[in-house]
């Protein structure tokens, strides 16, 4: 369907399982949400339907299959499942055994968790401690006794322990970048109290 009603080769049967597309929803007050238009190739493709359809919030690009009902049953996309898979990468960056202290459901471990997340959200990649690579990234270290996250900015090697670009330069680009990662977590909504003496910070949850 491309239009209000019927059915295209993407909404096709496979056995009794119907594949899941990009399909345009209208929001329903009351009762289900209604699938109106598609499916469609991509996100980018429904993005741009759904412009063309009207003001924004009338209806919304979302992944799924369509129920039988008209309804939508709703799928993590392609894109969030390559997120999730990123998200994970990332994680795997921290330090062996940084969570072996931590119950699985500590605030510290989720928060661990969530700041990596909103890292990844703007493309700061963690530095990986495991593979003790030469490139940097933000550094993740909980701390129990500080009731937070100590977050610090490591540059790469050729800058941090060459010196390549001057003991000047190193200093300043480590004060930059430890203010933008700081900027950007609280900007995401967590409490971020400076080291004294550091470019760190600790981070907490949010009030």
């Amino acid at each position: 369907m491309t239009g209000l009603s019927g059915l295209t080769s993407g909404d096709l049967l496979l056995g009794e399982v119907r594949r899941p597309g990009w399909w345009l929803v209208e929001r329903a007050d009351v009762g289900l949400d209604r699938v109106v238009a598609g499916p469609f190739l991509d996100r980018t493709e429904a993005a741009w339907a759904a412009a063309v359809q009207g003001p924004a919030g009338e209806v919304d690009p979302e992944y799924g299959v369509r129920a039988a009902d008209g309804s939508l049953s709703r799928r993590p996309s392609p894109e969030e499942r390559s997120w999730f898979e990123l998200l994970e990468e990332q994680l795997d960056r921290l330090p062996e055994g940084w969570d072996a202290e931590l119950p699985d459901d500590h605030p510290l471990a989720t928060l661990v968790v969530e700041m990596t997340a909103a890292l990844t959200d703007a493309g700061l990649p963690l530095h990986d401690a495991r593979g003790a690579g030469p490139a940097g990234g933000v550094c993740l270290a909980p701390e129990p006794v500080l009731g937070g996250v100590v977050v610090t900015w490591r540059q790469h090697d050729r800058t941090s322990v060459d010196r390549s670009a001057g003991t000047e330069a190193d200093t300043l680009v480590q004060q930059v970048m430890g203010r933008a990662v700081a900027e950007v977590l609280s900007l995401r909504s967590f409490a971020v109290e400076r080291l004294e003496g550091s470019t760190g910070v600790v981070v907490r949850w949010g009030a």
